[in-house]
């Protein structure tokens, strides 16, 4: 018996024994937790319960030349709600959640009224506190849901969570969109002026503190930023809308008439090179013209006819001919080693001067001349070429220039008949934009300037950084050498290719082109062209040169004086129109009446305007003082403008001034974006007006507008 009792106690140590080993492991664990480990695993509670999160900065906005939003960062909201706040009382919670369920489903559609109730008092009952109720609202909604039963009490008494972002818009849309840039998901960064400016525009990023509630979801501690973004700075561009639409109109016009498969045209400042205007639109599948890609930057292609100038610049300049001079053409072909030279047609009696051979762009005349001026030492004609800078890129701010082709004899796809085709513009590659330099650069008597598309940097309405020209090249030939290009370019216009032009009422120079393309490697063929003109206005005094390219017409014709041609004189009539500097005192006939642009506004200040300029303008039969002027024959007539304090009026059109002024009467608050008269507005016209809510109003450039149904009278 004492030996079983004795075997008991040996087990009943041995267990408490273990037991104190345990307990003693736990208690050396929790030391070690405790102290060592202490501050690590604090740290980490820490982080899994609060931590920052980044807000990104406000991405700045870019203006064109006359201060007209381009792209701009539209504030939008997430919606949600602390539908479990103890700040909520059950019995008020129950008694409005009927009224806000109404309100939500009136205000967005996307559910009804039941299903919104539905919702809500799950999130209520299941005590979610991050409940969201609706992505991307714009700032006109979260205004009205602020005044929403429950909502209007706030964030902690009404468990109203709102969480803004930024939305890029572009007022004007499709207008130079590609240039502007835009933030492509295929290549995960922005382009255009976006991507190239980017580090000034996306500001910097700040900081806010957000804590984890029982559900894992991440919501703000507060309203307030740790550490505020700094919005970024703001572009303003070269790019002047309103010659920026007409660009676009012109060739898009063009485009659907002759169902070509793309083109682009460029408006360039001489002195500046400042680019004005550049559209760039490009069939899709669906038959519809868009900005797809920057065909102006980024398509190197066979430049054709135009690139003549560029080997009549080099002949000259090394005084190897002149203007004068004569040379055969026979019936229009010529034969260099195994291939034929051909002109469309026999020019006069084949024996023409330089000069005809330019002017009727004649590729056998060309040809014959740079072949028997450099034929035995073919290198001295392409180092004019490299001494004119066409081989280099131009540097533009804006990525993904093509590279410029300019062979040598030294390249391994010289032949024997490559110093004729190169001399009227086969067998080298530049792009639309770097043959616009070049004859930008004569018009610029000889100095080359580099096409930029940015301004000034502004930060907070205030110029941080400007940018002045750059010179690529500061004289590309002799002076002797421009006045005579200059005197061919004209003559083209006079007496040439582009006589369709000679009738405008300021002179233009310029040339055309019409250039096969090559199809891969079958060769040229019948069906693939390139119509081309380029040049500058007025002649005599340069101030734009243009180029305009038309890829593949499919309509029949396809020559550059025909296709081309057309949309630069359209786009030039528009700038001189517009441009009273460049134009001559008497060339408007004395008895022409210029009417003003149509306007909406104050009536005392439009009689007052119109008075001073002699215009008899006949007044609304209704009495009102706001007004829209209407143009007919040879007097305005005023339709009132339907104005109460129940719906947001129609304020396109006004100036900012009489905008600012009525919104105001109004009870609204005004905010001004841009400069001119009023493009577009948010609220917009015909919305309930609520009194103390903000109306985001964006101006642009001067525009008529058509009579809408807000106007009597």
């Amino acid at each position: 018996m004492s030996d079983m009792k004795k075997d008991i106690l040996w087990r009943v140590i041995l267990v408490y024994a273990f037991i104190f080993l345990v307990a003693m492991a736990i208690v050396a664990k929790v030391i070690i937790i405790q102290f060592p480990q202490g501050k690590q695993w604090k740290e980490k509670a820490t982080e899994e319960k609060i931590h920052f999160e980044t807000v990104e900065a406000q991405r700045g906005n870019i203006y064109d030349c006359q201060g007209n939003v381009l792209a701009s960062s539209i504030p939008i909201f997430d919606l949600r709600m602390d539908a479990a706040s103890i700040e909520i009382s059950d019995d008020y919670f129950y008694a409005h959640i009927d009224s806000l369920a109404w309100y939500l489903s009136d205000l967005f559609g996307d559910r009804t009224k039941l299903e919104y109730l539905k919702e809500l008092k799950q999130a209520r009952e299941s005590g979610n506190r991050y409940f969201l109720v609706k992505r991307k609202i714009t700032y006109e909604e979260l205004n009205k849901v602020r005044h929403f039963p429950i909502f209007k009490l706030g964030r902690y008494a009404g468990g109203l969570i709102v969480e803004e972002f930024s939305r890029r818009e572009m007022p004007f849309d499709m207008l130079a969109s590609r240039t502007i840039g835009y933030h492509s998901e295929e290549a995960k960064a922005y382009v255009g002026l976006e991507g190239a400016y980017n580090n000034q525009l996306q500001g910097v990023s700040g900081q806010r503190l957000v804590k984890k509630i029982a559900s894992g979801v991440w919501v703000p501690v507060s309203e307030e930023y740790d550490l505020e973004p700094q919005h970024g700075d703001d572009l303003v561009t070269t790019i002047d809308v309103v010659l920026q639409d007409v660009a676009e109109h012109a060739l898009l016009k063009q485009l659907s008439e002759q169902e070509a498969e793309h083109g682009c045209a460029v408006l360039m400042e001489v002195k500046t090179g400042h680019v004005k205007a550049i559209a760039n639109l490009g069939r899709n599948k669906e038959g519809i013209y868009e900005e797809d890609y920057n065909y102006a930057i980024g398509e190197g292609a066979e430049p054709g006819s135009v690139f003549k100038l560029a080997s009549m610049m080099v002949v000259l300049d090394d005084q190897k001919i002149k203007t004068t001079d004569r040379i055969s053409t026979g019936n229009g072909t010529a034969q260099f080693a195994n291939r034929t030279m051909r002109d469309v047609h026999a020019i006069g009696d084949g024996y023409i001067t330089v000069k005809e051979a330019f002017e009727h762009s004649s590729n056998v005349g060309i040809s014959k001349i740079i072949w028997n001026a450099y034929q035995t030492n073919p290198r001295e004609f392409t180092d004019g070429l490299y001494a004119i800078g066409l081989n280099r890129t131009l540097g533009l701010e804006i990525a993904g220039e093509a590279t410029p082709v300019i062979k040598n004899p030294q390249s391994s796809t010289w032949s024997k008949v490559t110093l004729p085709w190169m001399s009227v513009g086969y067998e080298v590659k530049l792009t639309t934009l770097q043959i616009l330099t070049l004859y930008n650069a004569v018009a610029n008597n000889g100095k080359m300037v580099r096409p930029s598309f940015v301004k000034e940097i502004r930060r907070s309405g205030q110029t941080i950084q400007s940018f002045e020209p750059v010179v690529l090249n500061p004289s590309i030939c002799s002076p002797a050498t421009i006045r005579e290009l200059r005197t061919l370019l004209e003559g083209v216009v006079e007496n040439g290719t582009g006589k369709s032009l000679s009738d405008a009422k300021y002179r233009i120079a310029g040339k055309t082109g019409t250039a096969q393309i090559a199809d891969n490697n079958s060769g040229y063929n019948k069906k693939n062209y390139k119509a081309t003109f380029v040049g500058y206005f007025p002649a005599e005094d340069p101030v734009y040169s243009c180029i305009v390219v038309v890829t593949n017409p499919s309509k029949g014709t396809y020559y550059g004086s025909q296709i081309a041609a057309p949309v630069f004189r359209e786009i030039a009539d528009k700038v001189y129109a517009t441009r009273l500097d460049i134009q001559t005192r008497d060339e408007m006939p004395k008895d022409t009446v210029m009417l003003p642009d149509t306007a909406r506004g104050y009536q005392p200040d439009l009689n007052f305007i119109y008075q001073a300029l002699g215009q008899k303008a006949t007044p609304s039969r209704f009495d009102t003082i706001w007004a829209v002027s209407v143009r007919e024959r040879n007097h305005i007539r005023y339709r009132g403008i339907a104005v109460n304090d129940t719906v947001v009026p129609d304020m396109r059109g006004m100036g900012a001034r009489d905008a600012i002024y009525l919104t105001e009467c109004l009870g609204m608050k005004p905010r001004i974006a841009g400069k001119g008269r009023v493009f577009s507005q948010t609220p917009a016209p015909g919305s309930p007006l609520h009194k103390g809510e903000w109306i985001i109003l964006t101006l642009s450039p001067s525009f008529n507008l058509p009579i809408t149904n807000d106007t009597i009278g």
